[in-house]
């Protein structure tokens, strides 16, 4: 089975930024909002379709479930091991406003079922080499903790995302924080990353694959 990694940090602190010693040939990066990258490099971004063709009786949720299938084949066909999902929760809030004319809560147990599949659809798949890391916007909890940012009850007190995760990484001031330390959900396996690091995401590839004997 692939792994997810979990990145997590407000926004302009560095998340992205973390892409930045990757090579072209290493790394596959799948954008859900912007299409370019805060520093000079051959990376290529590949951007979701906004449109999918759809007729006008296709509703705005099957149109943003075939955005999730556009990012699980995406993943699936990645010719390198590590793939990276920039930023997503955008996937949820994008689908929020698409579908904010809609009544009733059910839309709020789609929209948090999607996003969990997508998780569990990258836990399942039949790749044991490939690493695919999301880099989530944080928000602070009621105890003051920095925690997934996420659209509604069904995620953060049902599901818990960080939960969905082995590696959840704290990103503040350029700096990897690799344990909650009281401040944040980050936490990582026992001896694979020091408390603090460099917010080097090239780096963290190459330790988890050591940690756990990948490719």
């Amino acid at each position: 089975m692939a792994l997810p990694v979990l990145v997590i940090g407000r926004s302009g602190q560095g998340k992205t930024y973390s892409l930045k010693e990757f090579k072209k040939n290493e790394v596959c990066i799948i954008s859900v909002e912007k299409g370019r990258l805060p520093f000079k490099s051959d990376l290529t971004v590949a951007r979701i379709p906004n449109s999918f063709g759809a007729a006008e009786n296709v509703s705005a949720s099957q149109i943003n479930a075939a955005k999730y299938a556009w990012i699980c084949n995406a993943i699936k066909a990645a010719p390198t091991k590590a793939v990276v999902i920039d930023d997503s929760q955008y996937l949820l809030v994008n689908e929020l406003f698409d579908r904010a004319s809609e009544k009733g809560y059910d839309k709020f147990t789609e929209m948090a079922a999607k996003f969990r599949n997508l998780i569990h659809f990258i836990n399942d798949l039949d790749d044991e080499n490939k690493i695919v890391y999301f880099l989530h916007h944080s928000e602070a909890d009621t105890d003051g903790r920095e925690k997934v940012k996420t659209i509604g009850k069904m995620l953060d007190e049902k599901l818990t995302v960080e939960g969905c995760f082995d590696i959840v990484l704290y990103c503040q001031d350029h700096t990897f924080f690799t344990q909650s330390n009281n401040q944040s959900s980050a936490k990582s396996p026992e001896g694979m990353f020091e408390l603090e690091i460099e917010n080097n995401l090239k780096m963290v590839d190459k330790t988890i694959r050591e940690y756990y004997g990948m490719k």
